[in-house]
């Protein structure tokens, strides 16, 4: 990964074709991808189940919610990255499943372009940063679900962890 000076720290990664950062303080941990629990039924959106100390953690595929096009080289690849980050309530842990994590970069402000509230979906895209390639979106982790989509992970949460407390035994 790239030299870390000066600025505010961004993690860089790629989604098909496209780069896209999250601030390095939104993410709690990079992980590679293990395998996933996927039960029947969900969301296309949804790669899975993370087992994470005997939690299940819900993994969103980044890719497949903002409808960017990968191929199915990708969709199967091993270098694959998850980001753990703060889910929508605040506490409990969600996967962000990314293709790659690029670098980690500091940008000072004035290399930061505002996006418009209304320019995105949920207003999740809120700056472009200039980077050396071009420019990258800068995402809100707290905007990337939208309140609806927040309730159903909410509810699909709570199945999941149902389950796996019928194998923790008594």
């Amino acid at each position: 990964m790239g030299a870390v000076v000066g600025g505010d720290a961004y993690l860089l990664f790629r989604l098909g074709s496209r780069r896209c950062a999250l601030a390095q303080a939104a993410v709690r941990e990079v992980l590679p991808l293990p395998r996933l629990f996927r039960p029947p039924a969900l969301p296309k959106p949804m790669a899975g189940y993370l087992n994470l100390g005997g939690a299940a953690v819900p993994v969103v595929d980044l890719a497949k919610l903002f409808g960017i096009a990968t191929s199915a080289e990708a969709d199967q690849a091993l270098y694959r990255h998850i980001l753990l980050i703060d889910g929508p309530d605040g506490h409990a842990p969600l996967g962000l499943l990314v293709d790659r994590v690029l670098d980690l970069l500091r940008v000072v402000p004035e290399r930061l372009r505002a996006v418009a509230p209304e320019a995105t979906l949920n207003g999740c895209a809120i700056a472009e940063l200039e980077t050396a390639e071009g420019f990258v979106h800068l995402l809100a982790a707290d905007r990337l679900l939208l309140s609806q989509e927040a309730a159903a992970l909410a509810a699909l949460q709570e199945g999941a962890a149902a389950r796996l407390a019928e194998w923790s035994g008594p």
